[in-house]
């Protein structure tokens, strides 16, 4: 059962099938590294997987897959540096058994996750046939202050007995990434080059190597037992053994703390990682001293990320802050890294960074925009690996991958397995073009909402205007249309990489894919026209660009071809040409279709045949644009776009989405949250319940869906309120949505820290921070205008 208070996230009693669940939800990290909140005291196995991720440590590895040679870029799963084990040892009796979760004599299990304070505890209660006890506590915590360092204390107390405690503080690097069944055939060890070194004080260090391209990366622990005494040290090919024998009786509790330093190759200044991991942990404050300063920096932290929201609703939301800002805090802005899809929770997605950063970095840039800074330059550093990939397509530009790892190359797999038919099939999903435009888009929201304008007039400019040379030079002229189509494509939906029958993979002008190119070529073309005149004749000639290619933009963004059909906005041309499916028919037969491509497949059949969708594709345009911008948009491509014609698209997708994906609900709920239409909150509820309900049957275990969770923050934040800061100040447009009728969060805009937004029934606060800087200006709805002074609080009717 789960039972959370306002700040605690609870799990009570021990059930192994949901303990990879547990240890995903429970993981703590910093931005720089995480650890999943796994049981001390077990090894990687059916039910438990201890795992520690450091943010964009990838390693490359070949694997034979169905008979085929596979490249796999993986994040890495580091040594495990919580291992404790631990048995009783009796006054006049036999040592007792080492005990785990798993043991027949655990008869209490808690594990408590504090939000406020990023610490983690679990309390487990022993007790054998005659009547001893034996109650344990972990107290985790992976500190936010020191980005570099980690700290573990566990405190026994005995009931019923005395003697000693023995200890095993393990320190292991005989680790492989194992955390997805479905990757089993791939090569999954990845550390190589280890190298043990043991010091006086309890202090023990492990250093290794990826294989490709060859991190080095060192751990070291330092053991303190107050006065328990160490009886042996063992240094074994792969990790350190520390054994000590702890004094524990009624009354009087043992206690052993394990604090962690990480060194890598990666960081500045280098040095040699593994010495500077043991005299860091060496000279490492005492556990409590450590757990203050932690404590401190989560408080600081929650201060600019704050969102209220009130019941169970603000609980979820608050958990999902928590992960969000454990993956991508302010020391991520130190790194080189981007937003992996599965955070730094699990080994799903291969810790790949996909179009994610779309649903995450709004939240960012209103609340911590360094750190979308940030997450934009990875993308920018990875320009040339896009204008190479394009190269060898044949185009001129960029061509984002839609799976990103250390290098920017495509690290898509080109085959995935069906669990559901056992059979390995050809993987299209590299043909996901959109991703291009997605960083584009967030290059210009981050600017519009920051004015950052030297980013964009630098860094972001280049990536702006070679994700509009691809589109354009990808845009083939139809003579018969008197239009430009993009051919060969997969859209968000993912279910459709082909037409019925046809011998080549990739589906015609997909809605979704088409407007977002188009939205890129005029943005670019914006671009051109604002930039300083030096800049932009800078860039011209940096990139060749003249005249006539800029006329092709032109061209382009107002012809590109958008299908439609019956009224609506065909997902892709020949989408309403293919055979409905018996929806009930499937309902009834399997229950869960989420993930009807694998359904259907198993059965000899294809999701390429039917009106059936895994995601909102066609509704995502919805999501990313307001009515009166994608009204604009289709207007520039020659197409009317009204009420009625979007409420129809709407409805008509409605009725054709499995929500294979997380995002899913997110986009529908927040579509029509903003239309007032019936059902928003059944769609905003299961995009929350996500991950805390592992609505997907034992996918949060493997890492949680970070997009999703920072999406339902945004849904409140931006989709509720209508919220956008942009040049023109802060604007709000609230919608009514009667689940939701208050909060408030805080964030940061017109150069004002903290500034705090309150919206109840009919009516919006704002608070500007006393402070430098002028008034706060809003633009509420229809249109009215005004500002909020520094230290100055208003109220407006709505």
């Amino acid at each position: 059962m789960n039972r959370s208070s306002r700040w605690t996230w609870r799990y009570e009693g021990y059930d192994p099938a949901r303990e990879r669940l547990v240890e995903a939800l429970c993981t703590l990290g910093n931005g720089r590294f995480a650890t999943r909140g796994s049981a001390p005291e077990c090894r990687a196995d059916a039910v438990h997987y201890p795992g520690t991720y450091l943010a964009g440590c990838y390693d490359r590895r070949t694997s034979l897959v169905d008979g085929r040679a596979v490249d796999n870029e993986d994040l890495v799963n580091l040594p495990n540096w919580t291992l404790l084990r631990y048995r009783c040892l009796p006054e006049d009796r036999p040592a007792g058994e080492w005990l785990t979760p798993d043991s027949g004599r655990l008869r209490h299990h808690d594990v408590r996750l504090d939000l406020r304070s990023g610490v983690l505890v679990r309390t487990l209660y022993f007790r054998d046939d005659e009547g001893r006890g034996l109650r344990v506590g972990h107290t985790r915590f992976v500190h936010m202050g020191d980005p570099a360092s980690a700290a573990q204390l566990t405190t026994f107390h005995a009931y019923g007995w005395s003697g000693e405690i023995e200890v095993e503080s393990v320190l292991d690097g005989d680790v492989v990434n194992a955390g997805v069944e479905r990757y089993h055939h791939l090569e999954g060890r990845h550390l190589t080059g280890h190298r043990t070194e043991v010091r006086p004080g309890g202090v023990a260090g492990l250093s290794c190597r990826t294989r490709s391209p060859g991190h080095v990366v060192a751990m070291a622990v330092r053991t303190d037992t107050g006065p328990g005494r160490r009886t042996r040290t063992t240094a074994t090919s792969t990790g350190t053994v520390q054994v000590y024998r702890l004094p524990v009786a009624r009354g009087r509790p043992a206690r052993v703390s394990k604090t962690l330093a990480l060194r890598t190759s990666l960081d500045r200044p280098s040095g040699e990682p593994l010495t500077a991991a043991l005299d860091a942990v060496a000279h490492a404050p005492a556990f409590p001293r450590l757990r203050a300063a932690h404590e401190a920096a989560w408080r600081r932290l929650w201060d600019e990320g704050e969102l209220r929201v009130p019941g169970e609703v603000g609980r979820v939301l608050r958990l999902h802050v928590f992960h969000l800002l454990q993956t991508l805090s302010p020391h991520t802005a130190d790194l080189d890294v981007g937003v992996p899809a599965r955070g730094l929770h699990g080994e799903a997605y291969r810790g790949h960074v996909f179009w994610d950063e779309l649903f995450v970095l709004p939240y960012l840039g209103l609340h911590f925009p360094e750190v979308a800074r940030s997450l934009l330059l990875y993308r920018h550093r990875r320009l040339p690996a896009a204008r190479e990939a394009a190269r060898r397509a044949g185009r001129r530009g960029a061509m984002f991958p839609w799976q990103s790892g250390g290098s920017g190359e495509e690290e898509t797999q080109r085959l995935h397995l069906n669990p559901r038919s056992g059979r390995w099939l050809p993987d299209h999903s590299h043909l996901q073009r959109h991703v291009g435009s997605a960083v584009a888009y967030n290059v210009w929201k981050y600017v519009r909402a920051t004015g950052d304008h030297g980013f964009l007039h630098r860094e972001g400019a280049e990536i702006l205007l070679e994700t509009a040379r691809y589109w354009a030079g990808s845009a083939v002229r139809d003579p018969e249309l008197g239009r430009y189509r993009l051919r060969g494509v997969v859209g968000p939906d993912e279910y459709h990489d082909a037409y019925p029958g046809a011998p080549d993979p990739g589906i015609d002008d997909n809605a979704y894919t088409n407007v977002t190119a188009a939205w890129v070529l005029a943005r670019g073309l914006d671009l051109m026209a604002e930039l300083p005149a030096a800049r932009c004749a800078e860039l011209r000639e940096r990139f060749d660009l003249h005249d006539e290619e800029l006329a092709l933009w032109d061209d382009v963004s107002r012809r590109l071809h958008l299908p439609f059909h019956g009224g609506v906005v065909s997902q892709f041309e020949g989408f309403g040409e293919l055979a409905e499916l018996d929806w009930e028919a499937y309902r009834a037969r399997y229950g869960d279709i989420r993930r009807l491509d694998r359904i259907l497949e198993a059965e000899g059949d294809t999701v390429n045949r039917y009106q059936a969708s895994k995601q909102a594709d066609t509704l995502m345009l919805g999501y990313l644009f307001r009515p009166e911008e994608l009204a604009a948009l289709f207007a520039r491509l020659g197409h009317r776009l009204d009420d009625e014609i979007w409420r129809a698209t709407v409805e008509y997708y409605l009725r054709r989405t499995s929500h294979g994906s997380t995002l899913s609900s997110l986009v529908h709920g927040w579509v029509l949250a903003r239309m007032q239409g019936p059902g928003a909150w059944r769609y905003c509820e299961e995009a929350l319940l996500a991950d805390v309900a592992d609505i997907q049957g034992g996918t949060t275990g493997e890492g949680i869906h970070l997009g999703a969770m920072a999406g339902t923050v945004d849904l409140v934040e931006r989709g509720i309120t209508g919220l956008e800061a942009g040049p023109d100040g802060l604007r709000v447009d609230p919608v009514d949505l009667r689940e939701l009728p208050r909060f408030a969060f805080t964030l940061c805009c017109g150069g004002h820290r903290g500034v705090r937004v309150r919206v109840l029934p009919g009516r919006l606060a704002v608070r500007v921070p006393a402070g430098p800087g002028g008034p706060l200006a809003l633009v509420l709805p229809g249109g009215r205008r005004c500002g909020v002074l520094p230290g100055q609080e208003r109220w407006f009717r709505l």
